[in-house]
């Protein structure tokens, strides 16, 4: 066998061993703003997401981890099911149902920092998506609530994207007849904020 010869058998064996790439996996962990409530599928927030980051030439996929009605406890209690599914990266986007409800920001915060811990532990890179209170709530309590998430990337060294709503939130072009959950086109502008993060987490490796 000449010496060319030997390179590409040892070339093509390792392509054989290697397989095909696998495509980033991104588990999008959410209530109805990531499960895409009121939309189809094609327009919800984890599907356009993985189309934006496809345009631009990545193989990723992205879970949507989405659960209507979800709180940071309900996020908590099923965080371990899905890392069994060994996801690359994620994008926690919970909160809006705590804000809702007026829950405790304490507790709200012991549940983000559970499952911010969870995902640290399986080395899962992480992007923390912001949310504020709604403002009928009062000055005390939109302030403890807002801090949770800033604090939060903070003290865990995570990337921030602050507010997962906006320019979306009370432009009701771009919200369903509820005022609270985004239209397709709603989607396209949170997409088009958020795709810049996503791509600074994705040059994260385990």
């Amino acid at each position: 066998m000449t010496r060319a010869a030997a390179i590409l058998f040892a070339v093509l064996a390792l392509a054989v061993q290697s397989g095909p790439a696998r495509a980033a996996t991104i588990l999008a962990l959410g209530d109805s703003l990531t499960a895409g409530y009121g939309l189809a599928e094609a327009e919800s927030l984890p599907a356009q997401l993985e189309a934006s980051l496809r345009q631009r030439g990545l193989d990723v996929r992205i879970r949507n981890a989405g659960v209507s009605g979800d709180t940071t406890a309900g996020g908590l209690a099923r965080v371990d099911w899905l890392l069994a599914e060994k996801p690359d990266f994620a994008i926690v986007a919970l909160g809006a149902n705590d804000g809702l409800r007026a829950l405790d920001p304490a507790s709200t915060y012991r549940n983000l920092d559970g499952i911010l811990a969870k995902l640290r532990a399986a080395g899962v890179p992480t992007l923390l998506a912001g949310m504020l209170a709604p403002p009928n709530l009062g000055t005390a309590y939109g302030d403890e609530f807002n801090a949770v998430f800033p604090r939060l990337a903070q003290e865990r060294k995570l990337p921030l994207y602050p507010f997962l709503l906006d320019g979306v939130a009370a432009d009701r072009s771009l919200n369903q007849s509820d005022g609270i959950h985004p239209n397709a086109e709603g989607v396209r502008r949170i997409v088009e904020r958020l795709t810049p993060y996503v791509l600074d987490l994705l040059k994260e490796r385990r």
